[in-house]
């Protein structure tokens, strides 16, 4: 039974991904007289179908991903083509996909702070350790201080402690504490990004003391702004984290859809909230992931546009772009599958992707 949820649920939430992504493209598209010729949900081959103003609207096989067939995308002698475009509105019709999974965040993240939910509203964290030789201890960290404030927010939890750590890797950060002398002291501290083993970017142990965690639920004009700052930091944490992997200060990890669902399954027992959250993430994922400059992607597309403004005008043959994106594409079905059988690996261990 769980697995069915975990698979409704995974599910769900990829479905809601995948047409906020292509929704952008087709309104972008639609918006500038671009031919949309398909609309689709998944890879083909195609289950069901239905044609409405010139375009088809399908479901499809394969649950790996969407799609929005524009005409001509690499040939601007087809009518209402995208090559035909000038450099702004090929920029804008295939961006508008990554923006709406940048824009969807805000909303689940608003979402998420409206519906109940459990958190810790009072607290106060106090350092255990302070490791030797590290940015805490030349800082002049104790044990036994107490964190009133990172860069002039309130702390009453070690993983908001935790959070602006891994939001300030390898800039300024200012930490208010409290000594034990009953003096206060504001004190500044580099995190590290490549730190030794077992002592943490800044090299402290922190707890939580006396913690109230209760139910609450926002009202709607407190959730927005609560869901932008969240935007915010989810997006300064998955930067900070791509380059931990890029440096090789954390492992590299990724998932695919397997190993998404699992994750979502484990989340979704947490309650409403949490699974909101994992999709804000989610989707700030795909945004991130479909500009990277790789063939197949929109970031790969995006690059032959402005390779073709930075050539003023000339561009690659639509013939050569084709077979690029195409290839770009085998080898991404390719690399999905790897990961798909490393998911399997990994469940059948019994292992967790989450932390």
């Amino acid at each position: 039974m769980d697995a069915v949820i975990s698979i409704f649920t995974f599910l769900v939430i990829i479905i809601v991904l995948i047409l906020a992504h292509e929704i952008g493209h087709l309104v972008a598209a639609k918006s500038t007289g671009i031919t949309v010729e398909e609309f689709g949900l998944f890879y083909p081959p195609r289950l069901a179908s239905f044609k409405w103003r010139g375009t088809i609207y399908s479901i499809n096989a394969i649950p790996l991903g969407g799609f929005c067939k524009m005409a001509g995308e690499e040939d601007p002698d087809v009518p209402g083509s995208l090559a035909s475009k000038n450099t702004a509105v090929k920029l804008w019709a295939l961006g508008a996909g990554s923006l709406m999974n940048f824009l969807l965040p805000i909303l689940l993240f608003s979402i998420a702070y409206m519906v109940p939910h459990n958190e810790v509203t009072e607290g106060s964290v106090k350092i255990l350790e302070v490791s030797e030789g590290s940015p805490a201890a030349l800082a002049g960290i104790l044990p036994g201080d107490k964190v009133i404030s990172v860069d002039g927010k309130g702390i009453i939890s070690s993983s908001d402690v935790s959070r602006y750590i891994q939001m300030n890797l390898g800039t300024d950060m200012e930490m208010t504490l409290l000594h034990e002398n009953g003096v206060t002291e504001t004190v500044s501290v580099i995190p590290r990004w490549k730190p030794p083993e077992d002592e943490g970017s800044v090299g402290i142990l922190p707890a939580t003391e006396d913690r109230i965690i209760e139910e609450v639920s926002y009202p709607f004009w407190k959730a927005v702004p609560k869901g932008f700052n969240s935007c915010f930091e989810t997006f300064v944490l998955f930067k900070n984290g791509i380059i931990s992997m890029i440096i090789g200060a954390v492992p590299f990890q990724v998932a695919g859809p397997v190993g998404i669902a699992q994750a979502t399954g484990e989340i979704a027992r947490a309650g409403m909230s949490p699974l909101l959250e994992f999709a804000a993430f989610l989707s700030m994922n795909l945004a991130i992931v479909n500009l990277f400059p790789l063939p197949a992607l929109d970031g790969g597309r995006i690059a032959f546009v402005l390779l073709q403004w930075i050539r003023r005008g000339k561009r690659i043959s639509p013939k050569k772009e084709g077979w690029v994106h195409a290839i770009g594409f085998a080898l991404l079905m390719i690399f999905f599958l790897a990961i798909t059988f490393q998911d399997i690996l990994r469940i059948i261990r019994g292992d967790s992707l989450l932390p």
